[in-house]
């Protein structure tokens, strides 16, 4: 079963979005566009040096990449449904991967400087990415992704093949 402790992952171009959702479940997800790659080759090299599985919607990619996995679907909901019908674990829990840059997040202790908009430490935690600075924690997107991936597991334990409507979360 893939766990984020021990996959590490390369997305294509063609799916930052689901970056950005893998990251917020704690996986090393690397995303080909932060990167500044776009061809099939430098991809699996990377992919294969660094020991990443290849996540990718075009099929002669997926075909010639040794770790790579075919997702069909546009839709990031129905992505992240195929990764857990393969035994991904999808879950939230204490936030380590900034969604943003994949850098690696720290908490803040009490009276660190924080942005404005962010909650007072007081009242609620919050971490910062040690590469980029972005500041997180969980808010309102937290919790639309929590009932997304609970929707999702939901749907794979039913054993129905799908139950999304395409509109993204």
């Amino acid at each position: 079963m893939p766990r984020p402790s021990d996959t590490d992952l390369l997305l294509d171009v063609m799916l930052g979005k689901l970056a950005t959702y893998l990251r917020m479940c704690g996986y090393d997800a690397a995303y080909a566009l932060d990167r500044g790659v776009e061809d099939d080759a430098t991809l699996r090299s990377i992919a294969r040096r660094e020991g990443r599985t290849l996540l990718t919607r075009d099929v002669d990619l997926a075909t010639n990449a040794p770790e790579g996995i075919l997702l069909e679907s546009r839709s990031v909901r129905e992505q992240l449904f195929e990764l857990s019908q393969r035994g991904y674990v999808l879950s939230l829990d204490v936030p380590t991967r900034c969604a943003r840059c994949n850098g690696r997040l720290r908490r803040l202790r009490p009276g660190a400087s924080t942005p404005s908009f962010a909650p007072d430490l007081d009242e609620r935690p919050v971490w910062r990415c040690r590469d980029c600075g972005q500041p997180f924690w969980r808010g309102s997107h937290w919790d639309d992704v929590e009932e997304t991936l609970r929707r999702i597991r939901r749907t794979v334990e039913d054993g129905r093949s799908t139950s999304f409507d395409g509109s993204e979360p």
